[in-house]
């Protein structure tokens, strides 16, 4: 069961995902259009059959009814409701599928499901009642089916495609005719199709069907997806029969029920016609769970289709892959990294000259960087799953709070590896609810007075830089009071200098630090103390960087800078005594010479050196870790320049070894024991050679330093 629990949990997610993009473009539309209620019925009604299957009867009861509410829509068509109504029938849904995804979240973490969902049944039943003309509620959708209206007839294009994928097969000579395709993606058509033959034969119905070999031959798969499944009958009592069944069979899209007019004595075809199928007239064509009342209505008669069957589009291939798997894959290219490198920086080989050797290892190293990206890619998705939840969070605010906001999203196909996106949503959504909470201004007068338009406006935008994503969430708010953060950070005693000393960007830093707020009220979105310490704390967790810009009046901007992934990365070998670390290229600024003169003392005594006309701290790796070393003297060793979100100071090493691309392993769990994670240390990899490279947490680093001072 736990595959099949998973393999639900993913389609129902999924699913979920989709009815809520779906749902806010068709707000900002103030309209669902035909295809939309077709969407959300199939989504309920799958959402219903697996949920069925699983025997989640709570998700299930949800999922019919709303399933009933849409098929009264969809009958009766968005023109029946007034602007009222379709309000009232956005804020249900939403209601909905809030209700839905609790469920969801609780079979996750293996909860027992709500034993009262009273509540949300009756605002579906009860809306369902108001939006009815009769008052009568549809509370089973195959009942309400049987007085379905006249169904629309197909063109004389279709019935000829019909004819021609019929041609030669023993079912052509019947009156009538049942198309039916499944869901797309369903897989395993050939064995869905089976199914359906099997619960048509325990109803004693005597039909043909085509393909004729679906339980043995599974090629036949392909032929169903493309042309579909169709089943014959001798009459119009068996149509019926056979539709009672269908519309009971899980994972079937849509079907047709086709009239052949050869079978009609006054419109037979000739004796001498050629082999291909007789004219078919159309009866109707409909989405799966609807029922079928044949056409009284003449159908037009259709062409005779060439002979020839055009061959079948190519179709893209997916599956899907465990994460698991994935992430042993990549550890396994990450040891054949650390191997290549090994075998090619052997001691054994150096000073020969052998030719044919390091032209083979140029190749292996080659095809080692192209399965290290191949690898990679693999666990690459778009953050578009992610930002597109964040228009969920706007809407739901916007009302709340009576504000009125637009939220523009910008480069959201941009990929990134799973694990990263799974760890940067929560801290995307608190910096958007933020925005929304005090950052946008309180109402649409005070931005009028700014002189600002009436609507204001959220960008969240992701972009590629090389070896990292860059994300920031900006607005056009009133932005931030340095000032008054000042004050506020002065007043719970955070301040580590002066605070005339600080500058606006360490003064936005502050907002950073744990337990502080701007907001002097606790409401439901902010202003209990725990915010941006938490953000920051879970980006840096999967090694990205955060910071803050705001202009007073103008709008505020965050911006995270994620790696792309956090399994291999570029960095620079540096040694300090018989010690090797590494540090991550993207913090480095400079590496350069100094000169003894260069280096001043603060007030506390603490070596400091001038860069860009700008003082930064200078932090000795040997006297941090007790390190022997014969390079005690400034000019003697190498000054490193290092930047992070919040911090930048100087590094000074014996010497740097040069740039490698290194696979990052994470530290035994045991050594959590001796807080190795706060000393600056965030991870080791093995060097060509052998030897262990620390990796160096720039962002720790520095922090580890004040505490040992």
């Amino acid at each position: 069961m736990d595959n099949m629990l998973e393999m639900y949990l993913y389609e129902t997610n999924t699913l979920m995902e989709q009815l809520d993009e779906l749902l806010i473009e068709a707000e900002k539309n103030a309209d669902f259009t035909t295809n939309d209620v077709n969407e959300i019925f199939r989504i309920m009604h799958t959402v219903k059959g697996s949920s069925a299957m699983m025997e989640f009867s709570t998700l299930m009861e949800i999922a019919h009814h709303i399933e009933d509410l849409f098929f009264y829509i969809r009958e009766n068509g968005m023109d029946s409701l007034d602007e009222s109504h379709k309000t009232d029938l956005f804020n249900l849904m939403f209601q909905s599928t809030d209700a839905l995804r609790v469920e969801v979240e609780k079979i996750e973490n293996d909860e027992p499901l709500s034993t009262n969902i009273d509540p949300i049944i009756n605002n579906i039943n009860s809306f369902l009642e108001k939006i009815s003309s009769t008052g009568e509620k549809s509370s089973d959708a195959s009942s309400a089916g049987e007085a379905a209206s006249d169904m629309p007839v197909a063109d004389e294009k279709a019935i000829a495609l019909i004819n021609q994928e019929l041609a030669g097969c023993p079912i052509s000579s019947m009156p009538y005719f049942i198309r039916v395709h499944f869901e797309e993606g369903s897989g395993m058509e050939n064995l869905r199709a089976f199914m359906l033959i099997t619960a048509l034969r325990e109803i004693d119905l005597q039909f043909e069907h085509y393909p004729e070999d679906v339980e043995t031959n599974s090629s036949t798969s392909e032929t169903i997806v493309d042309n579909g499944f169709y089943v014959a009958v001798s009459s119009s009592d068996d149509v019926e029969k056979a539709l009672q069944v269908v519309k009971l069979q899980n994972s079937i899209q849509t079907y047709e029920v086709i009239e052949n007019a050869a079978t009609k004595p006054e419109e037979a075809a000739p004796a001498a016609a050629s082999p291909q199928a007789a004219p078919a007239e159309n009866i109707a064509s409909v989405p799966a769970e609807t029922a079928v009342a044949p056409a009284s209505a003449p159908a037009s008669k259709a062409p005779q289709a060439a002979a020839t069957h055009t061959s079948a589009p190519v179709k893209q291939s997916l599956i899907s892959v465990n994460l698991s798997k994935l992430d042993s894959l990549v550890a396994i290219v990450g040891e054949i990294v650390i191997t290549e490198s090994m075998v090619t920086s052997s001691p054994d080989l150096q000073n020969l000259k052998l030719d044919n050797f390091m032209k083979s290892a140029r190749q292996l190293r080659k095809l080692t960087d192209d399965l290290q990206d191949i690898a990679m890619s693999l666990r690459m998705v778009p953050l578009s799953g992610t930002f597109q939840k964040m228009n969920r969070i706007v809407r739901d605010m916007k009302k709340k709070l009576n504000k009125d906001v637009r939220l523009t999203l910008v480069g959201e196909n941009t990929e990134v590896d799973k694990t990263v996106v799974d760890s940067i949503g929560d801290p995307i959504m608190h910096i958007v609810r933020n925005s929304m909470d005090h950052g946008v201004e309180t109402t649409a007068e005070e931005r009028i007075a700014a002189g600002k338009d009436a609507q204001a406006e959220i960008v969240l935008s992701a972009a590629h830089t090389g070896s990292e994503v860059i994300i920031s969430i900006s607005d056009d708010g009133q932005g931030m009071d340095p000032d008054k953060i000042l004050a506020k950070a002065e007043r719970n005693g955070i301040l580590t200098k002066p605070a005339s000393d600080y500058s606006k960007k360490e003064i936005l830093s502050l907002l950073m630090l744990p337990g502080f707020s701007t907001n002097e009220e606790v409401t439901e979105f902010s202003g209990r103390g725990v915010g941006m310490d938490v953000v920051k704390k879970n980006v840096e967790a999967v090694g990205g960087t955060i910071s803050i810009t705001s202009e007073l009046g103008k709008g505020s901007c965050t911006t995270l800078k994620i790696p792309l992934t956090m399994a291999i990365t570029d960095g620079m070998e540096i040694s300090v005594g018989k010690s090797m670390f590494t540090i991550p290229i993207a913090n480095i600024r400079q590496s350069f010479k100094p000169q003894r003169e260069e280096v001043i003392l603060d007030a506390n005594g603490n070596e400091i050196i001038k860069c860009l006309d700008t003082f930064y701290p200078i932090v000795r790796i040997h006297e941090l870790y007790n390190i022997e070393t014969e390079i005690t003297n400034i000019e003697d060793g190498i000054l490193i320049w290092v930047e992070t979100a919040d911090k930048s100071y100087c590094l000074f090493v014996d010497e740097l070894l040069g740039e490698q691309q290194v696979v990052v392993k994470p530290l035994s769990p045991f050594l959590g024991n001796f807080n190795i994670k706060n000393s600056g240390i965030g991870g080791c990899t093995i060097l060509g050679d052998g030897n262990i490279s620390l990796i160096l947490d720039i962002s720790n680093l520095y922090a580890a330093t004040q505490n040992q001072y």
